[in-house]
């Protein structure tokens, strides 16, 4: 299941990086705060942690942008997470 999370979550973030105007903008960080409640659920803030990794390291490999400022969308999930 974390497979089709990181692929959906690089989706998202990557769409939300190149499409900060688009109209659907928010759905996307609806869904991206879904996934992250998900994986909490599943495995904590370790989930949070290790899934962000992943994705902060493709997404500056694939199309050499940050995906750390959409960190803060997980922010409500824990008070752990806190960034």
């Amino acid at each position: 299941m974390d497979a089709y999370l990181e692929e959906e979550l690089y989706d998202l973030i990557t769409y939300c990086i190149q499409n900060s105007s688009a109209s659907d903008y928010s759905i996307k960080e609806d869904r991206i705060k879904e996934i992250g409640r998900e994986l909490f659920a599943d495995g904590g803030v370790d989930a949070l942690e290790n899934m962000y990794f992943s994705i902060e390291h493709r997404v500056r490999e694939e199309i050499s942008e940050d995906a750390k400022p959409y960190r803060f969308l997980w922010n409500d999930i824990s008070n752990e997470w806190n960034h």
